[in-house]
């Protein structure tokens, strides 16, 4: 993967990571089980991610699309990503602040994969 590739795929993981974690899926067992997405759908949730938030990562805030794919996406498929490699790479406050922007709150101390919010 490029240099400027995994750039973009590291911040939007973070960029997810931090904003969806209240997003549980409820899938056809009744409104009190909640189904974790299968890898499958992981992989696609991260592809329409990346095609939707590839501006943000050259500083720009995030688009309407960028906002709502943030708001579909499960913290089951981004929280393994987050790897202290990927942790050291990012920026967490420019990331909460761009989260805040598609009208989602962080909460503080919400630990995902290896970073917790201050």
């Amino acid at each position: 993967m490029a240099a400027s590739s995994l750039v973009v795929t590291v911040t939007l993981v973070v960029v997810v990571m931090l904003g969806i974690f209240d997003a549980p899926i409820l899938m056809g067992r009744g409104d009190d089980q909640m189904v974790s997405p299968t890898p499958s759908q992981c992989k696609e949730e991260k592809n329409l991610l990346v095609n939707a938030c590839k501006a943000v990562i050259l500083g720009s805030s995030p688009s309407p699309e960028c906002c709502q794919r943030v708001r579909l996406s499960h913290v089951d498929c981004v929280c393994p990503l987050v790897t202290p490699q990927v942790a050291a790479l990012i920026g967490v406050e420019r990331t909460i602040k761009q989260i805040e922007a598609c009208g989602r709150t962080v909460p503080h101390n919400f630990k995902c994969g290896s970073i917790t919010t201050p």
